[in-house]
């Protein structure tokens, strides 16, 4: 029920019902005032006529009895009447019941109803007295006394009186007319205010469904516009307005999506703020490097650096850009802050472009590292080229076991340096990509054998022994056997040299469902902890006293096994084991 009287056909209804009824109440009331004033001054009239036929009878006919019969035929079922002398005694009387001499004594002793000697005027009075018909019911007359004259001069007084109820009975019917054609007013007026309702909020109610879809995103809704009044108009507009929102939303939609592919795709890490210092926009970058820098941090979720929150208090504050270089944690940002402004120039937020320079930096130092690091490997074996040969050329040598001792040095250091030349261009081709892998099905059980029978006689010359420890079934795995051969030969011949006399070196080989572990693992003294992050950069050196000469290793062996297992889209890592000693482990999908 509440939702029709919200409705827009509940409003116009009850308006319409409203008007209809207050009209027709203030015509009813009107009408049967005037019914009533009419009905009333019809009785007068009727009585006035009446009273001036019986004067003129009265006064022309002697025959009282027949004066009688002739006034009683006269006067109507209703009508009664007297004739009275001026000193009030009663010539004729014209009346039944109770009510008749009820009146005879009203006009008896009211004197406003008798005419005395020489007034001509009429009088006329209503009186109400109990009804003859119902007890305890009072009925409503109207009385006419009107003076007539005699022949012979004398004016008496007739007194006509007539009930009212006549009147009111009429009166009553017209009430019940007027009401009746009042209700069929109202249900008329109803029925026609609901079809003239439902021919206007009909397609208002298309309309509001039809916006409803708009609002749901369906764009194709259309409203029929066969009519060619203002509501066809409107919906013609309102189809307009669908085709010109839905080219809108297209376009915002598309540009939405250019930006969104655009943030995306960038490296670097985006982030949009508001006045409030509160994050509004950003992209995965962004997203990425703010949780990594909460859990380094323990912060809550949304909390910003607080050197970022002061570039931002200045940039809005202050209406300047900022490029400045942060280092938070262990990391290095190269930050851009820009405000952001609204229509009317004042600032609504800033955006930041954050680039991670970590990997750049790394890069710096691994460049400035390697060049250091290369000119430091080939300073030594050059040196020792240079002399020696001077000395075989000076004739330094006094024997020719010295001058043979000389040239197998010199041979030795050559050897040296071809291979480090040799391991600095094969880690470049790996890093370039140039690399190829010859894959096949290998059992890692045979080729865990092959590789411990290669080094079981290096093991028993420096008393060390090596265990291999393979499932009882077999394991294939696709992989290219030269390359995994030369990580193996690295990482078992670091451990040989490394472990002391009566130690063990230990080939551990697991199977999963997708995945194959091989991890090397010796007794020996181990690898800082510190260290183990960067053993596998080049020419990293674990043991900063230690000398490669003496080693024969060129401190490239762990950066090419890392560039040969990632090239398998592996994964290699080293840890410190459980007792002593360092445990190499790299992974291979199956």
């Amino acid at each position: 029920m509440n939702r029709i009287w919200h409705s827009v056909v509940g409003k116009l209804w009850a308006t319409i019902l409203l008007l209809v009824s207050f009209v027709l109440f203030i015509v009813t009331v009107l009408l049967l005032e005037f019914l009533d004033n009419f009905h009333t001054q019809q009785a007068e009239d009727s009585l006035r006529r009446e009273a001036v036929t019986i004067g003129k009878l009265v006064s022309s006919h002697s025959d009282d009895a027949a004066v009688e019969v002739v006034i009683d035929d006269i006067l109507d079922a209703d009508t009664n009447a007297l004739i009275v002398t001026n000193d009030g005694e009663v010539l004729h009387s014209f009346h039944d019941g109770l009510n008749g001499e009820a009146i005879q004594e009203q006009v008896l002793n009211d004197p406003k109803l008798l005419i005395g000697e020489g007034v001509r005027e009429e009088r006329l009075r209503e009186v109400i007295l109990p009804s003859t018909a119902e007890e305890d019911v009072m009925e409503q007359y109207l009385i006419l006394a009107t003076p007539f004259q005699h022949p012979n001069g004398t004016i008496d007084t007739i007194v006509i009186y007539q009930s009212l109820e006549a009147i009111h009975r009429t009166t009553k019917r017209t009430t019940h007319i007027v009401v009746l054609s009042a209700f069929i007013a109202l249900m008329l007026t109803t029925f026609f205010a609901f079809f003239l309702s439902s021919r206007i909020t009909s397609p208002l109610r298309d309309m509001k469904r039809a916006a409803t879809e708009l609002s749901k995103g369906n764009f194709d809704t259309t409203l029929p516009s066969a009519q060619n009044d203002e509501i066809g108009q409107l919906a013609t507009a309102f189809n307009d307005m669908g085709v010109q929102l839905k080219e809108y939303v297209e376009l915002i939609k598309q540009e939405k999506e250019q930006l969104s592919s655009i943030l995306t795709s960038m490296a670097d890490a985006v982030i949009t703020f508001d006045t409030d210092f509160s994050i509004v926009v950003k992209n995965p970058p962004a997203e990425s490097l703010l949780q990594r820098w909460q859990y380094q941090n323990e912060s809550a979720d949304g909390e910003l650096p607080p050197q970022i929150v002061h570039m931002l208090d200045h940039v809005i504050t202050f209406d300047e850009e900022v490029d400045d270089e942060l280092e938070i944690g262990r990391e290095y940002y190269a930050i851009s802050i820009t405000p952001l402004y609204s229509e009317h120039r004042t600032i609504r937020g800033a955006v930041a472009v954050v680039r991670n320079m970590t990997e750049q930096r790394q890069l710096d130092k691994l460049r400035s590292d390697f060049i250091a690091n290369v000119s430091h490997e080939l300073r030594t074996p050059i040196a020792m080229l240079q002399g020696y040969s001077e000395a075989i050329i000076d004739g330094v040598t006094q024997s020719e076991e010295e001058t043979h001792e000389m040239v197998q040095i010199i041979h030795d250091e050559s050897k040296r340096m071809s291979r480090l030349v040799n391991d600095l261009l094969d880690l470049a081709r790996m890093e370039s990509g140039h690399m190829r892998l010859y894959k096949e099905r290998v059992s890692m059980n045979a080729f865990i054998d092959r590789i411990a029978t290669k080094f079981s006689q290096r093991a028993k010359d420096v008393n060390v022994s090596l265990v291999v420890d393979v499932p009882d079934d077999p394991v294939y795995v696709e992989l290219d056997e030269d390359r995994i051969e030369q990580v193996l030969t690295n990482l078992v011949d670091n451990a040989i040299r490394h472990t002391p006399e009566r130690g063990t070196v230990t080939l551990h080989v697991r199977a999963f469902d997708e995945a194959v572990e091989v991890a090397v693992a010796d007794t020996g003294v181990g690898i800082p902890e510190d260290d183990l992050p960067f053993i596998f950069e080049r020419f990293y050196k674990a043991d900063k006293a230690r000398t490669r000469g003496k080693s024969g290793g060129t401190g490239l062996g762990l950066a090419i096994a890392k560039n040969i297992i990632d090239s398998h889209e592996g994964l290699i890592y080293a840890k410190k084991g459980k007792i002593e000693g360092t445990v190499f482990t790299f992974v291979l999908p199956r």
